[in-house]
């Protein structure tokens, strides 16, 4: 039985409600085209949605296909969140990669592994690196070398996000029903319209606290890849993982700011040990994606400054831990 973590804990903090969207299904084939964006959203079949947001505009990346895999142009040095929502009438877990290694627990990533459960139709937003059950390490998108990945000795799948989605032992399966056009919930860190509290006869009630298993501490030097000893190559950038304006290293996610970020704790048993659908999505630098001929030049992708500085780094160790040196 997978112990998992309910996303978010509804009762011990406000929710922010966001404008409504429209979520549209990523066309698929010959229809795709890298000429133009397939939407805003991409789709894991008949089960959940996902979204990459860049949290400093507030702006949701379109997403471009090319050979059969689909991208997103991230922004060096901007946040960004994992919008994602349930499509299905009945609970499901997810769980969450990125670059390779899982969101929850820092180990690199398997099907088998903790991820978090979603409620029917329900939505949220995977902001960071989990630290702890109130805080995260928020993504941001840096240099390669920079990566947490790269840090902690796993370069070889630095630039993809990837979710697995499983259904639960039991339930009943129900048809698919398209996505409400109401406000998501959303951490309150972020930007949003009124707010609301949940009502207290949520069906998360069960809650039950459970050991989430720590990934290893990393070690100064780290181990050689199992499927070589690659490294990450420091690339054109600067020390602080900062592209230059003609920069060609390669895109990944950093281990950022602390930031606060509550869930609770639930239990939940897997129908199979395969997941029901698998949503992958690569990602790198706007002139990356240009230089593979995924994205046009003309496309025009605003490059804006943050507005915001994130929160200080807070040295409690959690559950995914510090990169080597932090």
């Amino acid at each position: 039985m997978a112990r998992s973590i309910d996303l978010p804990a509804p009762r011990r903090r406000l929710l922010l409600a966001l404008p409504a969207m429209a979520f549209l299904g990523a066309c698929a084939g010959p229809s795709w085209s890298s000429s133009a964006p397939l939407a805003s959203t991409t789709t894991g079949g008949r089960w959940l949605q996902l979204e990459v947001v860049d949290r400093d505009t507030g702006q949701s990346l379109p997403v471009y296909a090319s050979g059969g895999e689909r991208y997103v142009p991230g922004r060096p040095g901007a946040r960004y969140g994992l919008r994602i929502r349930n499509l299905r009438r009945e609970r499901v877990l997810v769980v969450m990669a990125v670059d390779g290694v899982n969101v929850l627990t820092g180990q690199t990533a398997g099907w088998q592994q903790n991820g978090y459960v979603l409620g029917p139709l329900d939505a949220g937003q995977i902001d960071g690196w989990r630290k702890t059950d109130r805080e995260i390490a928020a993504f941001e998108f840096t240099a390669q070398a920079q990566s947490y990945a790269a840090r902690t000795g796993r370069p070889l799948d630095v630039g993809v996000i990837g979710i697995a989605v499983f259904r639960e032992r039991g339930s009943v399966a129900a048809p698919m029903q398209v996505a409400p056009r109401q406000a998501l919930r959303r951490d309150g860190s972020d930007q949003g319209a009124a707010q609301n509290e949940r009502s207290e006869s949520d069906g998360r009630s069960e809650r039950r606290e459970r050991s989430v298993q720590e990934a290893p501490a990393p070690s100064a030097s780290p181990a050689p890849e199992t499927r070589g000893e690659a490294k990450a190559s420091a690339g054109p950038s600067g020390p602080s993982g900062e592209f230059s304006a003609d920069s060609t290293a390669k895109l990944g996610t950093g281990h950022g700011q602390r930031e606060e970020s509550v869930v609770g704790h639930t239990r939940f048993e897997r129908a199979a040990s395969a997941p029901d659908a698998v949503i992958a999505v690569r990602y790198d630098s706007r002139a990356n994606l240009v230089r593979m001929g995924v994205l046009p030049a003309d496309v025009d992708v605003p490059d804006r400054p943050r507005p915001f500085p994130a929160n200080p780094r807070n040295p409690q160790y959690g559950f995914v831990p510090d990169p080597g040196h932090w």
